[in-house]
């Protein structure tokens, strides 16, 4: 029994080193030190809001009344609105998601739709709200049940919608459960990248002439506001994207698109879940960027910024920024640590980081 026992705490403890061993590696992780672009659609669209599904393929959507998905598999786009919607329309989405095997899109200006497409390609209005001043941003999900989209003000606050029924139906927050939004606070439509979500937290990044961070612990049930020393006083300045990488390590980047070389304050950094924000790396490149992303299994080190003056990572947690590429996207989605998708004017592309 004894030399049993003992063959058992070897095998445990070769077993514990080597899983140990793993996990060193993976945290170990080499810095990403190029990109290689490979691109996937060019049409003359302007795309900036793309989803990942659970099988790899893409939901993207754009102008010219898209909302389309790439089967990575087969390489062919199909625009699932095709023939169910009116191309009269000329409907713009700037905000989409995809969730229980359903994709969402919710389109800009008046009046806004948002369609539900089911698996079997229905395509459903399941809300639509008409306001000289509606206009909705970016859109994202919980849960297979719940879901939020916002916009910019069309009364005192932040406009946001909730769905608790899988996206069947979607009620307005009233202003009375919200922060009242500032003299010219509103969001940026650049790259459904202004809600973050984990677990039941929510961020949410508005921009303008001032830019600040709602937050809800509970699913949208209540909010906080929280303010952020981002560059920020007119219309084109403050946070284009925010993302977050636990519940504790969030990240937020814009700047004015009208500058986009201007790099004084357009990216800052939280550890405390969002309640405090510091500016970093201040009159560094990248200047403005439209959309930030933590790489997967990067501890919260490691990030990616796009937008029209090209691609940057750091894997200092912003710190110091390395400039990959001069390619432009708006948006990017990461599929696992070392692959993207990344969208922007007329094109589409699988980015590989090596």
């Amino acid at each position: 029994m004894r030399s049993i026992i003992s063959i058992f705490i070897v095998l445990l403890l070769f077993s514990c080193g080597t899983s140990k061993k793993i996990e060193e590696k993976k945290v170990a992780r080499k810095a990403i030190s190029t990109v290689e672009i490979v691109p996937i659609f060019n049409d003359s669209i302007s795309i900036r809001a793309i989803a990942v599904t659970p099988t790899n393929d893409l939901v993207y959507g754009g102008n010219k009344t898209t909302i389309a998905q790439y089967n990575a598999k087969t390489k062919q786009h199909t625009n699932l609105l095709k023939g169910k919607v009116s191309d009269s329309l000329n409907i713009s989405f700037r905000a989409v998601a995809h969730v229980n095997n359903t994709t969402f899109g919710i389109s800009i200006v008046n009046p806004a739709m948002l369609f539900k497409i089911s698996k079997d390609g229905k395509v459903k209005l399941v809300y639509k709200e008409t306001h000289e001043k509606v206009f909705y941003d970016a859109i994202a999900f919980w849960n297979a049940k719940e879901g939020i989209a916002m916009g910019d003000p069309t009364d005192g606050c932040i406009s946001i919608i909730i769905t608790r029924d899988g996206g069947n139906t979607w009620q307005k927050v009233s202003c009375d459960n919200l922060p009242k939004a500032k003299e010219g606070e509103a969001a940026f439509a650049a790259s459904n990248t202004n809600i973050a979500i984990v677990g039941d937290e929510t961020w949410i990044a508005t921009g303008g002439k001032a830019s600040r961070i709602l937050y809800s612990a509970d699913k949208g049930q209540t909010w906080k506001v929280y303010e952020t020393p981002i560059v920020q006083g007119i219309e084109t300045t403050g946070m284009y994207s925010v993302d977050f990488y636990d519940s504790k390590n969030g990240f937020a980047i814009g700047g004015d698109y009208t500058k986009a070389d201007v790099n004084e304050a357009n990216k800052i950094r939280t550890s405390d879940g969002g309640k405090t924000w510091q500016v970093v790396a201040k009159n560094s490149n990248p200047g403005y960027r439209s959309c930030v992303q933590y790489v997967p299994n990067g501890n919260a080190k490691e990030l990616v910024v796009v937008g029209f003056k090209g691609i940057d990572y750091s894997n200092d947690a912003g710190n110091t920024w390395k400039h990959l590429s001069d390619k432009s996207f708006y948006t990017i989605k990461f599929i696992n640590d070392s692959t993207a998708y990344a969208a922007g004017q007329n094109r589409i592309a699988k980015l590989l980081f090596r």
